[in-house]
């Protein structure tokens, strides 16, 4: 992608309007507004139970200009299939499929009809906006959620690493996987505007901070996506007919810039008070770890 949006050219149509149902703060209400302005109006969605079903309004009424079907919590990628099928049988070949489901109905809940789509290399652009948890419905751990982080369900900290979802997708070899952030807007929207006209299994991977899941105050929600890239816990990077390249941030990192560590990061948010310090080694080795396998695959300079 030769031309990068600035703000002044990003579009000024909205797709995503005002008095929607977000949280104060939600990541996810920017990753949204841009992505549907990449988008544009010949979009149709179909969102699974989550907090996305909450943002966009209750029946009869949304806040969005787009259409979208709801759909079950493990259907998102069947759902986006059967519609780009209705399409394809309706001589309809100018309408973008998306699906936008959330970690827990991505790499839990919906993995298998991901994976069953993916393997058919069906087109539809699939997006994965990742919290870390199950915040809609109490903050209960996902397969995505980080190693030490309190939920409902891991009172004590989850004792497991997070699922990387893009390099799981990258196994499918499927055309075309980028990982984005809320916090840099302008590159998330040129990242769905190259999908857009790729053909094929498409997939998105957005870190959403998340302030009432993560705890942290509202105000702190782009700085806190910015730590997560910094310092190496959430990487930007893109994948194009099985070519991986690093950009932004995480390009500069990987050219020689010095990661920030990790516990700054970590100590930011309550949903991991209490963690003891081997733990936050753990992660900071884990990371290091990841960077050095990027190293050895050359990813690096």
């Amino acid at each position: 992608m030769t031309v990068k949006t600035t703000t002044l050219t990003l579009p000024e149509e909205e797709f995503a309007l005002q008095g929607n149902r977000a949280c104060m703060g939600c990541g996810l209400s920017i990753a949204y507004r841009h992505g549907l302005k990449a988008l544009g109006k010949k979009t149709i969605l179909t969102v699974p139970a989550s907090c996305l079903t909450v943002l966009q309004g209750m029946y009869p009424v949304s806040s969005m200009l787009v259409p979208c079907l709801n759909t079950a919590f493990e259907t998102t990628a069947a759902s986006a299939s059967g519609i780009k099928a209705a399409l394809r049988a309706l001589g309809k070949d100018d309408i973008t499929v998306v699906g936008w489901a959330g970690d827990g109905g991505t790499s839990d809940i919906g993995i298998q009809a991901l994976s069953g789509a993916a393997e058919r290399n069906t087109d539809f652009i699939y997006v994965c906006y990742d919290n870390e948890g199950y915040m809609n419905t109490g903050t209960q751990r996902s397969g995505s959620t980080p190693l030490g982080a309190v939920t409902t369900t891991t009172l004590m900290g989850k004792t497991e690493h997070k699922k990387d979802m893009p390099q799981i997708m990258a196994a499918h070899n499927v055309p075309y996987i980028a990982t984005v952030s809320p916090s840099y807007p302008l590159e998330l929207y040129d990242k769905f505007r190259f999908a857009k006209d790729v053909k094929g299994t498409r997939y998105i991977h957005i870190l959403v901070p998340c302030p009432p899941g993560w705890g942290f105050d509202p105000r702190y929600t782009v700085e806190m996506g910015e730590m997560a890239v910094k310092c190496g816990m959430f990487d930007l990077y893109e994948i194009i007919d099985g070519v991986f390249s690093f950009y932004g941030q995480s390009q500069r990192i990987a050219k020689g810039k010095k990661r920030e560590p990790v516990e700054p990061y970590i100590r930011a948010q309550s949903r991991f008070k209490g963690i003891p310090q081997e733990r936050i080694d753990s992660l900071q080795t884990w990371v290091d770890r990841k960077w050095a396998l990027y190293e050895q695959m050359g990813y690096c300079e």
